[in-house]
Formats: structure tokens, sequence, C-alpha cells
């Protein structure tokens, strides 16, 4: 005998001997409280980090970063020897106590020199980026928000700026204004911002159809307190996955132009240079000389961009708990 055939019987005088013991028993108030369990309520940001620390490989390279920047800022100067100084009765010298990765040809410390040009490479693929968001963002909110003519005008120029030859535009920059980092910059920064641009600006065209930013709307708000207040804040991942992938191909790109002697000059270091030099005496055994260099240049583009993949999976709204 079940409930529905107790509640359905045609018989109005239900015998209690007949219902099962279990049904009179009270509940347990543990089993109460199961139902009204509440967790706390999190924020995105809150949500999105508790996702990120469980991703191993992001939470890895994150460390490596902090770390990297760390050395950069105090590795210099953890060691008695200046970038460039030099002692050529010390060339050449293998990794040891004394330096603690080598010296190069002209007997300069490549411990020293390693993390100088740490600062160099972050200092550009930083800069970088943030020109690409100032740019980008700007750009492609304005873009996305006005939608129509305005919008159609502001991607033709996108897309000619996407199709320019990066090495020709930096080529051409070098000739006018000379090798130097501020040139690296410059170049990077002429074209680099276009995919950004085109993230924001797909982020917005999607936003814009929401309630809030009709209510603002019709609330008289300006153009640029819309796009600064409604739609910039919910993009802002997206920009950030971005970002992080943005500084390791500054980082690559300056090292690649470095390498081939359109970067910074001697005696200043940076990772490409340094590669450059110990390609002479590579097949001399001088391993270690182009070993640091090469391993830093990896293992940074490969931090940043496990890192850009686990924000992204931490940032997807799709996947929020």
């Amino acid at each position: 005998m079940d409930k529905h055939t107790i509640k359905h019987s045609q018989n109005n005088h239900i015998n209690r001997e007949e219902i099962p013991a279990e049904w009179f028993q009270p509940l347990d108030q543990t089993q109460l409280n199961q139902e009204e369990v509440v967790r706390p309520s999190l924020s995105y940001w809150q949500d999105a980090w508790l996702r990120l620390k469980k991703n191993k490989m992001a939470m890895g390279g994150l460390v490596f970063l902090i770390l990297l920047g760390f050395m950069a800022i105090f590795g210099p100067y953890m060691t008695p020897y200046t970038v460039s100084e030099q002692n050529l009765a010390m060339q050449n010298q293998a990794p040891s106590l004394t330096h603690w990765f080598g010296t190069d040809d002209l007997g300069r410390d490549m411990f020293t020199r390693t993390w100088y040009g740490a600062r160099i490479s972050l200092f550009v693929g930083l800069v970088a980026a943030l020109i690409d968001f100032f740019i980008g963002v700007i750009y492609g909110g304005v873009s996305g928000y006005k939608g129509g003519r305005t919008d159609n005008i502001m991607m033709r120029i996108v897309e000619i700026l996407y199709g320019l030859p990066y090495l020709l535009v930096v080529i051409l920059l070098l000739v006018v204004l000379g090798p130097s980092l501020f040139t690296i910059i410059l170049a990077l920064s002429i074209t680099g911002w276009v995919g950004m641009a085109r993230i924001v600006r797909g982020q917005v065209l999607q936003i814009k159809t929401f309630e809030f930013v009709h209510a603002s709307k019709s609330f008289g708000a300006k153009t640029s307190r819309i796009i600064r207040k409604n739609l910039l804040p919910n993009t802002m991942g997206p920009i950030i996955v971005q970002m992080t992938l943005t500084v390791p191909t500054a980082i690559f790109a300056e090292a690649f132009l470095s390498f081939l002697g359109l970067g910074v000059s001697s005696p200043y270091a940076s990772w490409g240079v340094m590669a450059d030099d110990a390609l002479t005496t590579i097949l001399s055994g001088h391993w270690w000389r182009l070993f640091f260099p090469a391993f830093f240049i990896s293992a940074t583009m490969f931090a940043f961009n496990v890192l850009g993949d686990g924000l992204q999976d931490a940032l997807d709204p799709k996947l929020r708990r």
C-alpha cells in the first residue's frame, strides 16, 4: 500500500495500521538542514580565482612569473658584478661558485646579464600589453557600441593595419628613428592593438543589447559613461586573457629583433642579444652562453601561455558554478 492508494481510497476512514510505521517517525534534523544548506555567495572574481587555483599548470606559471619578476628586480644586485663590467682574464668561464651562470667572451658575468635581460624583456612585454589595452579597448569599445557606418569605417582601418607586415614596419622605423628599445615598443604598438580591438568589439556588440545598457540609455547616460561603467566591466575577462597572451608575443618579438641586431645595443643586455652573441661560440663548447637566455625565453613564454589558458577557463562565465 502506498500514499497514492491511501489518498485516493474510496474508503474515507483510513486504517492507521495499514500505514507503514516509518511514516510516523520524526525526520532527523540533519536531513531537514541538508535541504536548507546555502553556499556562501561568491563574486565573479572570487569564483574565478578559486577555479584558477585548481589549475596546477596555470598556478605554476603564475609562481614562475612572480619569481622571474623578483629576480629581474633584485637579481643584478646579488653579485658584485655589473652588466657591462669586463674581465678578459675570466672570459668564457663555465658556471661556478664565482660566476653562477658563467661568463661570456668578454668576461662579463652571465648571471647579472641574464636578469638584466629579464628586465628588458618584461618591460617590453608589459608596456606593449598596456598600450594594446588602452588603444584596443577604447577603439573596439567605440566601434562596437556605435555600430553602423562608424563601425564599418573603423573596422576597415583595423583590417588595413592588420595586413601590414610587422617586420617591414620595424625596419622602416629603424631607418627613421634608429635601433632602440623605444623603436621596438613603437613598432609593436602600431599594429599590436588590432587583436584587442577586435575582441572588445565582439564583446560589446553582444553586451550592448542587454537590458541594463538600455536602462542606462533611457536615463540619459552619455556614450563614454555607458562604455566605461556598463560595457567594459563585463568584457574584462577576455581582455585580461588577451593581455596575458600579448606579453609573451612581445617578449619573443623583442628577443627576435635583438637577435637580428635590431634591438638593444651593447653594452646593455637582453636575452636576444645574449643568444646572438652565443651563436659564434656554441661550437666551442660554451653551452651555458646560449642555454640560459634560450631557457628563460622559452620558460617565460610557456608560463604566460599556460597562465592565459588557465585564466580563459577561470573567467569563462559558462563554467561558473
